[in-house]
Protein backbone atom coordinates (compact mmCIF):
# COMPACT_ATOMS: atom_id res chain seq x y z
CA UNK A 1 0.00 0.00 0.00
CA UNK A 2 1.26 3.98 -0.75
CA UNK A 3 1.34 6.49 2.15
CA UNK A 4 0.27 10.16 1.17
CA UNK A 5 0.37 13.47 3.56
CA UNK A 6 -1.69 15.74 2.34
CA UNK A 7 -0.75 19.53 3.02
CA UNK A 8 -3.53 21.25 1.31
CA UNK A 9 -3.75 25.03 2.90
CA UNK A 10 -7.78 25.19 2.36
CA UNK A 11 -10.31 22.66 3.42
CA UNK A 12 -11.89 22.40 0.29
CA UNK A 13 -8.65 20.69 -0.90
CA UNK A 14 -8.22 18.51 1.54
CA UNK A 15 -12.17 17.34 1.26
CA UNK A 16 -11.40 16.90 -2.44
CA UNK A 17 -8.79 15.07 -2.12
CA UNK A 18 -10.74 11.95 -1.21
CA UNK A 19 -13.27 12.15 -3.64
CA UNK A 20 -10.23 12.04 -6.35
CA UNK A 21 -7.96 9.79 -4.87
CA UNK A 22 -11.24 7.31 -4.92
CA UNK A 23 -12.28 7.92 -8.47
CA UNK A 24 -8.43 8.07 -9.80
CA UNK A 25 -8.19 4.67 -8.41
CA UNK A 26 -11.29 3.62 -9.70
CA UNK A 27 -10.12 4.48 -13.11
CA UNK A 28 -7.20 2.68 -13.18
CA UNK A 29 -4.69 5.06 -12.27
CA UNK A 30 -3.41 4.13 -8.65
CA UNK A 31 -3.82 1.44 -6.24
CA UNK A 32 -4.88 1.07 -2.17
CA UNK A 33 -3.36 3.96 -0.57
CA UNK A 34 -3.44 5.71 3.00
CA UNK A 35 -3.45 9.16 3.37
CA UNK A 36 -3.04 11.44 5.97
CA UNK A 37 -4.02 15.45 6.83
CA UNK A 38 -4.21 17.69 9.61
CA UNK A 39 -7.14 20.88 10.01
CA UNK A 40 -4.61 23.99 9.10
CA UNK A 41 -7.73 25.85 10.83
CA UNK A 42 -11.31 24.92 12.56
CA UNK A 43 -13.62 24.45 10.01
CA UNK A 44 -16.77 22.28 10.68
CA UNK A 45 -17.88 18.94 8.04
CA UNK A 46 -21.34 18.07 7.70
CA UNK A 47 -22.52 14.61 6.32
CA UNK A 48 -23.17 14.50 2.86
CA UNK A 49 -26.99 14.07 3.64
CA UNK A 50 -27.03 16.48 6.65
CA UNK A 51 -28.59 19.65 7.12
CA UNK A 52 -26.97 22.12 7.74
CA UNK A 53 -29.03 24.28 9.89
CA UNK A 54 -29.97 21.47 12.13
CA UNK A 55 -26.74 20.20 13.13
CA UNK A 56 -25.02 23.04 13.08
CA UNK A 57 -24.96 26.33 15.12
CA UNK A 58 -24.52 28.52 12.10
CA UNK A 59 -24.78 31.75 14.03
CA UNK A 60 -21.72 30.89 16.91
CA UNK A 61 -19.76 29.47 12.81
CA UNK A 62 -20.64 33.39 11.54
CA UNK A 63 -19.28 34.64 15.12
CA UNK A 64 -16.18 32.92 14.76
CA UNK A 65 -15.92 32.58 11.08
CA UNK A 66 -15.81 29.19 10.92
CA UNK A 67 -16.68 28.05 7.72
CA UNK A 68 -18.94 24.80 6.66
CA UNK A 69 -18.43 22.29 4.45
CA UNK A 70 -20.31 19.15 3.15
CA UNK A 71 -17.84 15.57 2.43
CA UNK A 72 -19.15 12.93 0.28
CA UNK A 73 -19.87 10.17 2.44
CA UNK A 74 -22.29 9.39 4.98
CA UNK A 75 -22.11 10.18 8.91
CA UNK A 76 -22.86 13.03 11.36
CA UNK A 77 -21.02 16.29 11.44
CA UNK A 78 -17.37 16.79 13.09
CA UNK A 79 -15.25 20.05 13.75
CA UNK A 80 -12.11 20.09 12.17
CA UNK A 81 -9.45 21.40 14.31
CA UNK A 82 -5.62 21.37 15.71
CA UNK A 83 -5.30 18.67 17.69
CA UNK A 84 -6.92 16.03 14.91
CA UNK A 85 -5.61 13.58 12.90
CA UNK A 86 -7.46 12.52 9.25
CA UNK A 87 -6.97 9.78 7.53
CA UNK A 88 -8.14 7.98 4.25
CA UNK A 89 -8.14 4.46 2.91
CA UNK A 90 -8.58 3.87 -0.75
CA UNK A 91 -9.08 -0.26 -0.60
CA UNK A 92 -9.55 -2.40 -3.56
CA UNK A 93 -13.34 -4.11 -3.69
CA UNK A 94 -13.53 -7.75 -3.94
CA UNK A 95 -16.26 -10.31 -4.57
CA UNK A 96 -15.49 -12.69 -1.98
CA UNK A 97 -12.81 -10.21 0.52
CA UNK A 98 -13.57 -8.46 3.25
CA UNK A 99 -14.55 -5.52 1.60
CA UNK A 100 -17.20 -7.25 -0.23
CA UNK A 101 -20.13 -4.93 1.39
CA UNK A 102 -21.09 -2.00 3.28
CA UNK A 103 -21.23 -4.31 6.57
CA UNK A 104 -17.61 -6.24 5.88
CA UNK A 105 -15.41 -3.61 5.16
CA UNK A 106 -16.75 -1.16 8.01
CA UNK A 107 -15.86 -4.56 10.19
CA UNK A 108 -12.23 -5.70 9.02
CA UNK A 109 -11.30 -2.11 8.60
CA UNK A 110 -12.66 -0.81 12.09
CA UNK A 111 -11.11 -3.76 13.88
CA UNK A 112 -7.89 -2.88 12.28
CA UNK A 113 -7.70 0.62 13.04
CA UNK A 114 -8.93 -0.15 16.71
CA UNK A 115 -5.74 -2.75 17.21
CA UNK A 116 -3.58 0.25 15.57
CA UNK A 117 -4.97 2.92 18.16
CA UNK A 118 -4.43 0.44 21.21
CA UNK A 119 -0.81 -0.35 19.48
CA UNK A 120 -0.16 3.56 19.49
CA UNK A 121 -1.19 3.95 23.44
CA UNK A 122 1.51 1.15 23.60
CA UNK A 123 -0.33 -1.10 27.12
CA UNK A 124 -3.61 -2.61 27.09
CA UNK A 125 -5.66 0.48 29.06
CA UNK A 126 -7.03 2.19 28.13
CA UNK A 127 -9.30 -0.10 26.51
CA UNK A 128 -9.78 0.66 22.45
CA UNK A 129 -13.03 -0.62 21.46
CA UNK A 130 -15.28 -0.48 17.99
CA UNK A 131 -18.71 1.36 18.76
CA UNK A 132 -21.74 2.04 16.91
CA UNK A 133 -20.12 0.39 14.05
CA UNK A 134 -18.03 2.91 12.65
CA UNK A 135 -16.87 4.73 15.39
CA UNK A 136 -13.26 4.20 17.84
CA UNK A 137 -14.03 4.86 21.68
CA UNK A 138 -12.02 4.03 24.77
CA UNK A 139 -12.86 2.96 28.03
CA UNK A 140 -12.90 5.67 31.25
CA UNK A 141 -13.44 5.07 34.69
CA UNK A 142 -16.72 6.61 33.92
CA UNK A 143 -17.80 6.08 30.85
CA UNK A 144 -17.02 5.09 27.55
CA UNK A 145 -16.02 7.78 25.35
CA UNK A 146 -15.48 8.41 21.51
CA UNK A 147 -11.82 8.98 20.21
CA UNK A 148 -12.75 8.85 16.54
CA UNK A 149 -15.69 9.08 13.56
CA UNK A 150 -15.47 7.22 10.51
CA UNK A 151 -17.53 6.88 7.07
CA UNK A 152 -17.02 5.10 3.82
CA UNK A 153 -18.19 5.04 0.09
CA UNK A 154 -18.23 2.74 -2.27
CA UNK A 155 -17.44 2.50 -6.29
CA UNK A 156 -17.61 -0.74 -8.03
CA UNK A 157 -13.89 -1.78 -7.64
CA UNK A 158 -12.58 0.56 -5.09
CA UNK A 159 -14.16 1.96 -1.96
CA UNK A 160 -12.66 5.26 0.48
CA UNK A 161 -13.18 4.71 4.07
CA UNK A 162 -11.95 7.99 6.20
CA UNK A 163 -12.34 9.06 9.34
CA UNK A 164 -11.02 12.11 12.30
CA UNK A 165 -8.87 11.11 15.23
CA UNK A 166 -8.78 13.69 18.44
CA UNK A 167 -5.50 13.59 19.77
CA UNK A 168 -5.42 17.71 21.46
CA UNK A 169 -7.99 19.48 20.15
CA UNK A 170 -9.95 21.71 21.72
CA UNK A 171 -12.99 19.71 22.62
CA UNK A 172 -15.43 22.93 24.16
CA UNK A 173 -15.51 24.14 20.32
CA UNK A 174 -18.02 20.81 19.64
CA UNK A 175 -20.60 22.40 22.40
CA UNK A 176 -19.93 25.76 21.16
CA UNK A 177 -20.19 25.22 17.03
CA UNK A 178 -22.75 22.02 16.81
CA UNK A 179 -25.82 21.07 17.92
CA UNK A 180 -26.87 18.02 18.99
CA UNK A 181 -27.03 15.40 16.42
CA UNK A 182 -30.29 14.58 14.71
CA UNK A 183 -28.95 10.54 14.99
CA UNK A 184 -26.62 9.03 17.52
CA UNK A 185 -25.23 5.74 18.06
CA UNK A 186 -26.84 4.02 21.16
CA UNK A 187 -23.85 4.00 23.71
CA UNK A 188 -24.04 7.99 23.60
CA UNK A 189 -27.38 7.69 25.46
CA UNK A 190 -28.05 11.44 24.56
CA UNK A 191 -24.64 13.03 26.05
CA UNK A 192 -23.97 16.00 25.41
CA UNK A 193 -20.49 16.56 23.42
CA UNK A 194 -18.30 17.06 26.26
CA UNK A 195 -19.50 14.24 28.04
CA UNK A 196 -19.16 12.07 24.99
CA UNK A 197 -15.77 12.35 23.31
CA UNK A 198 -12.15 12.48 24.33
CA UNK A 199 -8.96 13.35 23.03
CA UNK A 200 -5.75 10.30 22.92
CA UNK A 201 -3.84 12.64 23.86
CA UNK A 202 -1.34 10.80 21.53
CA UNK A 203 1.45 12.41 19.66
CA UNK A 204 0.74 12.41 16.13
CA UNK A 205 3.51 10.79 15.16
CA UNK A 206 2.94 7.77 17.46
CA UNK A 207 -0.92 7.30 15.71
CA UNK A 208 -0.25 8.05 12.22
CA UNK A 209 2.99 5.33 12.05
CA UNK A 210 0.72 2.22 14.00
CA UNK A 211 -1.84 3.19 11.23
CA UNK A 212 0.88 2.69 8.93
CA UNK A 213 1.94 -0.11 10.03
CA UNK A 214 -1.03 -1.89 10.76
CA UNK A 215 -1.82 -1.49 6.59
CA UNK A 216 1.02 -1.93 5.90
CA UNK A 217 1.37 1.59 4.06
CA UNK A 218 5.31 1.49 3.32
CA UNK A 219 5.72 2.89 -0.06
CA UNK A 220 4.73 6.92 -1.18
CA UNK A 221 2.68 7.95 -3.72
CA UNK A 222 4.83 10.27 -5.29
CA UNK A 223 2.88 11.69 -8.09
CA UNK A 224 -0.68 12.25 -6.80
CA UNK A 225 -3.74 14.20 -9.05
CA UNK A 226 -2.76 17.61 -7.75
CA UNK A 227 -4.58 19.49 -10.84
CA UNK A 228 -7.77 17.49 -10.78
CA UNK A 229 -7.79 17.96 -6.96
CA UNK A 230 -7.47 21.73 -7.46
CA UNK A 231 -10.21 21.76 -10.14
CA UNK A 232 -12.67 19.99 -7.71
CA UNK A 233 -12.21 22.01 -4.58
CA UNK A 234 -13.05 25.00 -6.87
CA UNK A 235 -15.94 23.46 -8.50
CA UNK A 236 -17.71 21.44 -5.88
CA UNK A 237 -15.62 21.59 -2.18
CA UNK A 238 -15.94 25.38 -2.14
CA UNK A 239 -19.32 26.25 -3.57
CA UNK A 240 -22.43 27.31 -1.53
CA UNK A 241 -24.26 24.94 -3.76
CA UNK A 242 -22.27 21.84 -2.85
CA UNK A 243 -21.88 22.73 0.61
CA UNK A 244 -25.41 23.69 1.29
CA UNK A 245 -27.34 21.90 -0.57
CA UNK A 246 -29.24 20.47 2.49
Amino acid sequence: MLRLDLTFPTPAELLAADEVLLDWCEAGHGGETLAFWEPPTTFVVVGYANKVATEVNLSACAERCVPVFRRCTGGGTVVQMRGGLNYSLILRITETGPTRNISAANQFIMERNCAAVQAAIGGPLPAVSVRGHTDLAIATPGAVLKVAGNAQRRRKHFLLFHGTLLLNGNLSLLTELLRMPSLEPDYRASRPHVEFVTNLNLPVGTVKAALAQAWQADGELSAPPLDAIARLAHEKYSTPAWNYKF
